[in-house]
């Protein structure tokens, strides 16, 4: 097994590994995850020179976070890098048997809050669940219409142009933050916000993909301009790009259309032609982005974490080069 080289974030002091581990999963996604298995997830990815490890108050309403910070709670603290996600706000609630497609969260109510002290909050919670006092990368979590709409989007956007964002420089002033960005899904608000403010890094999830390269538009030069790095999340489109254009495949959180089925099976035909998988050639494009510091493998499971390790050390041949590539 070949370990993740690290790369720099933007014009930060913070390099991470180029493979990390989103910890979505293991807040219970869709399911329920043992803890036992998470503990396996963690120290597997460990054991192969992973030392990115991705997280958010969203994922299981604060469960993803105590998990993580109960894996490394022996660990010396420099020798592992975190980002969590501001924006959510949790407070103690209801015991929920499934709340926003996570089974089993803590019995935390949320509320969503921009504002320097909802940040501020947000922010305090997550390291106390994480066990640290400093965080690396800080992530404004869903800002935008995309998870929002218009009108509350544009409120939302307010709040954190108004306050949140000084807030955050506050953070990282004093040094419990190391780089600032936002993790979205669209890259429309990542292009509005860096015309107000530059940013140091952004996850991205699901527009910088073999399939999908939303992202290529005008965000990826002002990028370039601004010197803002990207983390790749979301790199199967909701699964397309790991099951192939089977019946019912998703892309983007819900089924794929026609047309995208028959996109990912010219896909899929091409990748064989240079003996890649889809799926491999899926994280070989993000992993030889140039725009890439880090590419997300977000799982509950050893064996997929593993298929992932392979896909991502497999040699590719100079015609699987350049499909990767172009």
């Amino acid at each position: 097994m070949i370990p993740p080289k690290t790369n720099r974030v933007g014009k930060t002091d913070i390099s991470v590994t180029s493979l990390s581990l989103g910890g979505a999963s293991l807040g219970n996604l869709g399911h329920v995850v043992r803890d036992s298995d998470v503990t396996d997830v963690l120290q597997h990815a460990w054991s192969a020179g992973i030392r990115y490890f991705d997280t958010a108050p969203h994922y299981g309403r604060g469960l993803s976070e105590q998990r993580i910070g109960d894996f490394f709670k022996d660990i010396p603290r420099d020798d592992y890098v975190l980002s969590t996600k501001v924006g959510r706000v949790l407070s103690p609630g209801p015991q929920l048997a499934e709340a926003d497609g996570f089974v089993q969260p803590l019995p935390n109510a949320v509320r969503y809050d921009y504002s320097a002290d909802g940040i501020l909050e947000s922010f305090e919670s997550s390291c106390e669940r994480l066990g640290t006092s400093r965080v690396e990368i800080v992530f404004v979590h869903d800002i935008g219409d995309y998870t929002h709409g218009a009108a509350s989007g544009a409120r939302h956007m307010e709040d954190l142009m108004g306050s949140g964002m000084s807030a955050l420089q506050d953070l990282k002033q004093a040094g419990r933050i190391g780089a600032i960005g936002l993790g979205v899904n669209e890259s429309k608000v990542c292009i509005d916000v860096m015309k107000q403010t530059p940013l140091d890094v952004i996850l991205l999830a699901g527009r910088l993909t073999l399939l999908d390269r939303e992202a290529e538009a005008e965000l990826l030069d002002l990028c370039a301009q601004q010197g803002t790095s990207l983390v790749l999340g979301g790199i199967f489109n909701s699964g397309i790009l790991a099951t192939g254009p089977k019946p019912g495949a998703w892309f983007d959180y819900a089924p794929a259309s026609q047309e995208i089925l028959d996109k990912v099976t010219a896909l899929q035909d091409s990748a064989k032609a240079v003996d890649l998988t889809l799926a491999e050639a899926s994280l070989q494009f993000a992993l030889h982005h140039p725009a890439a510091c880090s590419v997300l493998l977000g799982t509950g499971k050893v064996s997929s974490l593993q298929r992932n390790l392979d896909a991502a050390n497999k040699q590719l041949s100079d015609a699987a080069m350049t499909f990767v590539t172009t």
